[in-house]
């Protein structure tokens, strides 16, 4: 009796991409990198929405609560706030911008109501003076007038707060938590911006370079020779002192023309082992012209040094910011920036506060290059076609 064979099934096709990301998703620091860059990238989009302190720049400081200890809470009493004049436009503008500034609060130790007055304590901590004793109308606090029992109720709960301060407070009596959350924003926008300029740049260059050869590619390498050759920080000092303006557009732009070198050198390297390829001299005897080959035939094949080249320059970029604010020379107080709230902490370091102030924003530039870092690793170990599965 003859037996009949079953066919054996052959293996399913996959696309390169396919195992990139199989390798990927298996790299476990690389994916605990990923995720935390993805919830800094949630906060900083979120903005002013997450934050405890919702004002412009959570720039809304007491001087009566600087330099307090993290997990400290106090009791404020809301008043109407003079100025008003900063008020949102729209939506937009209170996402990017914050909250108008609509109340102004202080801090009390107690307080009692009596009558149509409101009589109040006022906090001291270790760093301010003692204040008198206050007493305010109910109508001036609340902002009507109506039955003093009716104001009492109101102002009692609507206008006597309790916050939480879990990080503590800065010099300036500012919430840290806020600013250190609002931060992302600024570092997450600055790697970015720089990452962009540096690849266009890099590919642009690397690829005339590598492509053309010749004199040409004798120049651009000469100039990437020269430039490679300078300190990243010295180059970003002068290209904002030449621009004779600070804050952070020109940190952005300044930082981005510093990190294309790396690119443009990956670029050419890849361009000239690429462009004696055969698909190469298929669309040269097509009569392709070399802008089409570079930009749909060869660039494409790059992808992957490309994008690990830039996880890299991302985290490059953020150490740069930090240390251009540091030196007062990237994004301007009051703007919350990773660099200027180290230097800030530094101006105090033997005080009590001093540690934790400097402690904070530099743990947050440390796991936030960290986790690029990591996830720089886990993409170049994903592109290697001798990485295992497994």
């Amino acid at each position: 009796m003859a037996t009949t064979v079953a066919p054996v099934a052959s293996p399913q096709a996959r696309p390169p991409g396919y195992y990139v990301r199989q390798r990927l998703l298996r790299n476990t620091p690389a994916m605990l990198g990923l995720g935390f860059i993805v919830l800094c990238t949630l906060v900083a989009l979120l903005g002013y929405w997450v934050l405890p302190d919702n004002s412009p720049n959570a720039n809304n400081g007491l001087v009566q609560l600087q330099k307090e200890a993290p997990g400290f809470s106090a009791t404020l009493l809301r008043l109407p706030a003079a100025d008003t004049a900063r008020r949102p436009a729209s939506w937009l503008g209170t996402w990017w911008q914050g909250q108008p500034v609509q109340y102004r609060e202080v801090p009390i130790a107690r307080y009692r109501i009596q009558g149509d007055s409101l009589y109040t304590q006022p906090y001291q901590n270790h760093s301010a003076l003692a204040d008198k004793p206050q007493a305010y109308a109910l109508t001036a606090v609340v902002g009507r007038a109506g039955p003093a029992a009716e104001l009492a109720r109101e102002a009692a709960e609507e206008h006597i707060t309790s916050r939480t301060y879990w990080l503590g407070t800065d010099k300036a009596g500012r919430d840290e938590l806020s600013r250190l959350l609002l931060g992302t924003r600024v570092s997450l926008g600055i790697g970015l911006v720089a990452v962009l300029i540096s690849v266009l740049l890099g590919m642009l260059i690397g690829a005339v370079a590598g492509y053309v050869g010749g004199w040409v590619d004798s120049l651009l390498l000469g100039l990437m020779t020269v430039v490679w050759s300078i300190p990243g920080i010295m180059l970003v000092i002068a290209i904002s002192l030449a621009l004779d303006s600070k804050g952070v557009w020109t940190s952005f732009v300044a930082v981005g023309l510093t990190m294309w070198v790396d690119v443009a050198r990956v670029v050419r390297g890849q361009m000239l082992s690429l462009r004696e390829k055969t698909f190469v001299e298929a669309g040269r005897v097509l009569g392709l012209p070399q802008s089409r080959l570079i930009w749909r035939h060869l660039l494409p094949n790059m992808t992957g040094p490309l994008i690990v080249l830039a996880t890299s320059n991302f985290a490059a970029a953020i150490l740069l910011e930090a240390g251009l604010s540091f030196l007062g020379l990237g994004v301007q107080p009051p703007a919350p920036s990773w660099g200027l709230m180290v230097n800030e902490g530094f101006q105090l370091l033997g005080t009590e506060a001093g540690l934790w102030l400097t402690l904070l924003p530099g743990l947050a530039i440390s796991l936030l290059v960290l986790s690029f870092n990591l996830l720089g690793n886990g993409l170049r170990d994903a592109y290697d076609p001798k990485t295992p599965l497994g």
